[in-house]
C-alpha cells in the first residue's frame, strides 16, 4: 500500500497566465518575482495550524491578486466600461467541494471570497435549503460584507496599467467602428504583453490537493477553470489560463481530469500523450471549427506518482498552446521558489503546419 504523504511535505505551483510575455528583462523580472511571493505566502500558509491545501491556494492567489504585472485583482484588465470585474473559483480535493464568485466589483480579492462561499456550502442550512456554489455581481459583495472580507471602492481597483491598456484599446475600438470596410487588425503586442487569469495548485501535508484560479470567465464556472480530485479514480489538481469562452465550451479542467483517470485496471497513466490528445481533439480542433484561428489554454497541473518503494511523489506538468506561460513552484524541501516564462519554441509556434502539434508540454519536478 501506498502512503500519500510519508514525510509531512507540501508543495504548491502557480501560474501567472498563458499568453503573449514581453522579453524584457524588467517585465520577466516583474512576473517571476510576483509568483515567487506567491509561493512563499503559500509555504508560509501551510506552516499555520490548521492550514490545509484550500489555504495555501487561497494565499498564494491573494498574493497575485496584489500585484499590478497580474491580470487579476488589482492588476485586472478592465470591462468595456472600464471598471474591474473579477471572476474566481477553489476546489478542495479531498471533498469535492466548489466555491466561485462572478462578476464581483470592489472586492479586494476575489479568490477568499471563492473560499469563503466553498466554506459557506459546508455549513448546514436550518431551513433543509441547498448551499450556493457560486454567487455573483452584488449578491456576491453582499456576502463578502457578511462575512467580513475586505471590500473596496471599485475605483481604488483601476491600476494605472490598466487605465492606460483600456484607453489603447478603446481608441482601437472606435477607429474600427468608425471606419468603413474590413475590421482593424488586432493592437500590436507591447511591454504590458498579454496574459490570461491566475491560478494554483497545492498539495499539503496530509497529501490532499486543492486547486484556484482568478479573473477570467471560466475561474467562475464549475469545472472550466479549475479541477482538484483524489480518490482510487483520479489525483489531480489542476489550474487552466485562457481565453475563457472557448475554456466554458469544452469544461476544460474536468474534461483532462476524466481521460486522466486510469481505466480497465491499468494504474500506469501517459499524462504526456493525454494532455496532448485531449488539448488537440477536445479544445483545439474543435475551437478552430468555429472559425477560431487561435484557441488559447494553459493547463499547470499536479498529479500523483508512485514510486518503486511504495511512496507517492508529486509531478507538476505544464501545458499550452499559446506563446508562453508564466509559472513558479516551491515545496517545504525547497523552500526557494523557481519561477519560469516557459516560451514554444520556434517551430511549435500556435500558426502552425498541419503536422506540427499545437501543444507545448512540460514536466518538471518538485524534486532535486
Amino acid at each position: 500500500m501506498t502512503s500519500e504523504s510519508p514525510s509531512h511535505k507540501v508543495y504548491v505551483a502557480v501560474h501567472g497566465g498563458a499568453g503573449q510575455h514581453n522579453r524584457t528583462s524588467e517585465y520577466s523580472d516583474r512576473i517571476k518575482s510576483a509568483m515567487k511571493r506567491a509561493c512563499t505566502e503559500a509555504l508560509h500558509a501551510a506552516s499555520r495550524p490548521g492550514a490545509d491545501a484550500l489555504s495555501m491556494v487561497e494565499h498564494a492567489i491573494a498574493t497575485l491578486e496584489d500585484e499590478e504585472s497580474m491580470n487579476a485583482g488589482y492588476g485586472s484588465n478592465l470591462t468595456f466600461d472600464g471598471t474591474v470585474e473579477c471572476d474566481a473559483a477553489i476546489m478542495d480535493g479531498k471533498r469535492g467541494d466548489f466555491g466561485s464568485a462572478g462578476a464581483v466589483t470592489g472586492v479586494k480579492n476575489p479568490i477568499k471570497l471563492a473560499a469563503a462561499i466553498l466554506g459557506h456550502s459546508r455549513e448546514p442550512d436550518r431551513l433543509g435549503r441547498i448551499r450556493p456554489l457560486t454567487l455573483v455581481a452584488a449578491g456576491a459583495r453582499s456576502f463578502a460584507q457578511s462575512r467580513s472580507l475586505e471590500t473596496v471602492l471599485p475605483d481604488t481597483m483601476v491600476s494605472p496599467r490598466a487605465r492606460e491598456d483600456w484607453r489603447r484599446w478603446m481608441a482601437r475600438y472606435d477607429e474600427a467602428n468608425a471606419a468603413p470596410g474590413p475590421a482593424v487588425s488586432a493592437l500590436p503586442q507591447d511591454a504590458s504583453a498579454m496574459q490570461d487569469t491566475v491560478g494554483a495548485v497545492a498539495w499539503d501535508s496530509d497529501g490532499n490537493l486543492a486547486a484556484g484560479v482568478s479573473r477570467e470567465p471560466q475561474a467562475a464556472t464549475y469545472g472550466a477553470g479549475c479541477w482538484a480530485e483524489q480518490s482510487p479514480d483520479g489525483q489531480t489538481g489542476m489550474a487552466i489560463s485562457g481565453a475563457g469562452e472557448h475554456i466554458m465550451r469544452t469544461s476544460l479542467a474536468r474534461t483532462i481530469a476524466d481521460v486522466l483517470r486510469p481505466s480497465g485496471g491499468d494504474t500506469d497513466v501517459d499524462v504526456h500523450d493525454i494532455l496532448t490528445r485531449t488539448l488537440v481533439e477536445q479544445f483545439h480542433s474543435p475551437t478552430q471549427a468555429r472559425d477560431e484561428a487561435h484557441p488559447n489554454a494553459g493547463v499547470l497541473l499536479m498529479t500523483k506518482e508512485g514510486r518503486d518503494d511504495g511512496s507517492i511523489i508529486p509531478r507538476l506538468w505544464c501545458a499550452f498552446t499559446t506563446e508562453s506561460m508564466a509559472i513558479a513552484y516551491g515545496s517545504s524541501d525547497n523552500p526557494a521558489p523557481k519561477a519560469k516564462i516557459l516560451r514554444r519554441p520556434k517551430a511549435a509556434r500556435t500558426t502552425l503546419p498541419t503536422h506540427a502539434s499545437p501543444v507545448y508540454i512540460t514536466a518538471l519536478p518538485f524534486h532535486g
